[in-house]
């Protein structure tokens, strides 16, 4: 399995997101060892793999949702959680860690939009309270994102009130609206009916096509993965086990796991 997974696109300067050495453990289970990956500036890269084979956590500790236990990760050269610092690794401050994951967004399989607030609010909500923007501007904001998401027609309804598609293209507007510069992805059409997949990718799609988001990416929509990636990362175990262009890997893999794999799923 190789050890350095590097970046085959992006701006071909600094990576926009680094693992150096990443760790993860629960307990006695490590999830992550040792893994080393770039994502470039404006490049789609999607993880794809079996279940437990540690993807959702990569995203996990991107988001600062989970605390690393070994190695590096760092969102523009800035570091994420640690840093080292006299060859010793050093805990970064919380507000230095915030200054950097306001950079990023995240979709979640559940879509975690607040029951309470409507729409509307659900999309002001972080930028007033944590960009300080006003609520006009903010507001101007999320009436266009809505637009782009074809969900302005429902702003002022609540989540309990919307479909499950409706209220992950809710979702997909509300992580826009803090205009990240990275966008994470975890199986967001996972716990949709499969009728309403289509809507949901079909935004993800013209998003990837009219920004330069970078996009780290966990799906089991192959054809998503094929359609929307610069490069497609196989994981099994905690490791990348081969990685490629979609039509390398989708048409023509060459490692025996990644090809058991995609005649399960395809």
């Amino acid at each position: 399995m190789p050890e350095n997974t590097e970046s085959s696109a992006g701006s071909g300067g600094q990576p926009h997101i680094e693992f150096r050495d990443v760790v993860k453990s629960f307990g006695s289970n490590t999830v992550l060892d040792d893994l080393n990956f770039t994502v470039g500036k404006g490049e789609r890269v999607t993880l794809i793999g079996p279940s437990g084979s540690g993807k959702t956590t990569i995203l996990r500790l991107v988001m600062t949702l989970e605390e690393l236990t070994g190695g590096y990760i760092h969102v523009g050269g800035v570091p994420l959680q640690y840093e080292e610092q006299g060859g010793r690794r050093v805990r970064i401050s919380d507000k230095r860690r915030r200054r950097t994951t306001q950079q990023i967004g995240m979709v979640f399989q559940h879509f975690n939009l607040f029951p309470n607030m409507t729409v509307m609010e659900n999309i002001i909500e972080a930028p007033v309270h944590v960009m300080g923007l006003g609520k006009d501007e903010a507001a101007e904001r999320a009436e266009a994102l809505l637009e782009k998401v074809g969900m302005a027609w429902k702003k002022d309804a609540r989540p309990s009130q919307l479909s499950g598609g409706q209220q992950q293209r809710v979702a997909i507007a509300r992580a826009l609206a803090m205009d990240p510069e990275v966008l994470l992805l975890d199986e967001v059409t996972s716990a949709l009916d499969p009728e309403l997949v289509g809507e949901v990718l079909g935004v993800l799609k013209d998003i990837a096509a009219e920004t330069d988001i970078s996009m780290l990416i966990v799906t089991h929509e192959m054809q998503f993965a094929r359609d929307v990636s610069d490069r497609v990362m196989m994981f099994d175990q905690g490791s990348v086990v081969e990685q490629g262009v979609p039509d390398k890997i989708f048409s023509a893999p060459e490692h025996q796991r990644t090809q058991d794999f995609l005649r399960a799923v395809l």
